[in-house]
C-alpha cells in the first residue's frame, strides 16, 4: 500500500498542509469561478489573480517567488467587491483566506 499523500514540510501551516497543497486550493478556488456567470468587472480581477494561481500551483518556485505572487493575487481579490454571483463569491471569499494564511505562514517562517 502507498501512500499518495504530500508529507508535511518545513512550510507547512498549523493545519499541517503544505504550501504546495495550498497554492493549489488558492487555484482551485479561483478555477471554480471561471464557468460561473459572473460580472465583467470581476471576470477580469479573478481571471488574471487565477492565471497566476496557476502558475504558483503548477510550478517549482523558491518561498519567497510563492510569497510574491500570492501578494499580487491577494491584492487582486481585493478589488472585488463581489461577482454577482453567490456561488462565485463563496470562492472569492475561500480563496481570500487561503491567500492570508499563505502570506501569513510565509511571515511566520521568516
Amino acid at each position: 500500500m502507498t501512500d499518495e499523500s504530500t508529507p508535511p514540510t518545513a512550510d507547512a501551516d498549523s493545519s499541517g498542509r503544505s504550501l504546495t497543497e495550498r497554492t493549489r486550493r488558492l487555484h482551485r478556488q479561483l478555477e471554480a469561478t471561471a464557468e460561473l456567470p459572473i460580472d465583467r468587472e470581476a471576470n477580469r480581477w479573478l481571471g488574471e489573480a487565477e492565471a497566476i494561481a496557476s502558475d504558483v500551483a503548477t510550478s517549482d518556485l523558491e518561498a519567497a517567488t510563492v510569497h510574491e505572487r500570492v501578494e499580487k493575487i491577494n491584492h487582486l481579490l481585493a478589488a472585488v467587491d463581489e461577482t454577482g454571483h453567490d456561488e462565485a463569491d463563496d470562492h472569492l471569499e475561500a480563496a481570500t483566506q487561503v491567500a492570508a494564511a499563505i502570506l501569513e505562514s510565509s511571515h511566520d517562517n521568516q
